[in-house]
């Protein structure tokens, strides 16, 4: 099961559930892989949703860097937060 934790306070979430998103005209559009992807917007969450709301999962801004990846986890920034992926 992935996490995804927001550097800067720790908030973040958890799942089986991890898409990368590109980004067309400012929206969601097909989904491209399953790790973080500069240019993309990273989703992880519930393949199930719990109680069908923006809760059973996590979405990112568009990732503009990715500052280090390992087996373990993926460091990656986007335009206002740093996040850890822990795969």
């Amino acid at each position: 099961m992935a996490r995804l934790i927001r550097d800067r306070d720790g908030e973040g979430y958890y799942g089986c559930l991890v898409e990368s998103f590109e980004v067309v005209d400012g929206k969601l559009g097909n989904v491209v892989g399953n790790e973080p992807m500069v240019g993309c917007c990273l989703k992880v969450g519930t393949m199930i949703a719990g109680t069908y709301s923006s809760r059973d999962w996590w979405l990112t801004s568009p990732i503009t860097e990715i500052i280090s990846e390992n087996d373990e986890q993926i460091r990656f920034k986007t335009g206002n937060s740093s996040y850890t992926l822990v795969k």
